[in-house]
């Protein structure tokens, strides 16, 4: 049962690293669009330099433990694709998107990491230092999972899928189903238990892009419609109102003329028939 269990963990460890070798290949599609235009418009770095994070993080992890190659192959794979995304980003980036980059590298990928290192190895001793890193591997795991939340506020909010790729959403799901059945077969649940948050959210997206997918080619049809409506019940009445503004101003600016006249000779009456004509209608709704 052991044996057999072993070839199980094998077989979901190799799927993993193909599947999550394929989710970091996911944003190609997205950082062609950023190449095609010069420009990283909406898009931003922060999902990439989490991902950074997370994988050297879980290669310090595997080191520290034993017979866990398989890890240490995907995140060191890993790690190289998402520095070369963050480089591509930081090329294509305006100033200030570059400069928001480069604080958070600092921070979270440098000072972060290096913190965890430095503490772990000289304020933890063997099978403790292995724990607490696998602890922290499993909090940050489980807030990397939270963070595609404000991909799916922003996707509720605008009706727009444009910046979820669901090419992403659905190897994401189908990673953390990979890892989920790794981590319960070698009983490592650092592993084991933030991919059962990581399926919900992916299943999550999968759903909105399928229920917004079609948002924007629906309010595209229905703007050339809007148009013409508004053209053909609004411009006479806008025609009008114009008309009757050119028609006031013809009165208004001989009674100002007039105004300025008496003022320069020193008069201190006004003429109440130009009183009157200064009073503006009020306007019909």
């Amino acid at each position: 049962m052991a044996v057999f269990s072993g070839h199980l963990a094998l077989a979901f460890g190799l799927l993993g690293n193909l599947v999550s070798f394929m989710v970091y290949l996911a944003p190609l599609p997205t950082f062609y669009q950023v190449y095609k235009k010069k420009s990283t418009e909406g898009f931003q770095s922060i999902p990439y330099a989490v991902a950074l994070f997370s994988s050297m993080l879980l290669i310090y992890y595997a080191l520290l433990k034993s017979n866990s190659m398989l890890l240490i192959t995907i995140n060191s794979v890993g790690c190289f694709i998402e520095t070369f995304y963050i480089s591509f980003y930081l090329f294509y980036a305006p100033k200030n998107a570059r400069i928001q980059t480069v604080k958070l590298l600092v921070l979270l990928d440098v000072v972060g990491f290096g913190l965890i290192i430095l503490l772990t190895q000289f304020f933890a001793k063997g099978l403790s230092r292995v724990y607490i890193v696998g602890w922290i591997c499993l909090v940050f795991s489980l807030a990397v999972f939270v963070a595609p939340l404000c991909v799916v506020r922003q996707v509720i909010r605008t009706k727009s899928v444009e910046y979820m790729p669901f090419l992403l959403s659905f190897f994401l799901t189908l990673s953390a189903v990979m890892w989920f059945f790794y981590g319960l077969l070698t009983k490592d649940y650092n592993i084991a238990i933030p991919n059962v948050l990581g399926f919900a959210f992916g299943v999550l997206q999968m759903v909105l892009y399928f229920i917004y997918k079609n948002a924007k080619k629906v309010i595209q049809q229905k703007l050339p419609q809007l148009q013409i409506v508004l053209e053909e019940q609004n411009l006479p009445e806008l025609k009008e109102q114009i008309i009757e503004v050119v028609k006031l101003s013809s009165k208004i600016i001989p009674v100002v003329a007039n105004l300025n006249n008496n003022k320069n000779d020193g008069h201190d009456s006004i003429d109440m028939a130009a009183e009157d004509q200064i009073i503006m209608p009020k306007p019909s709704i």
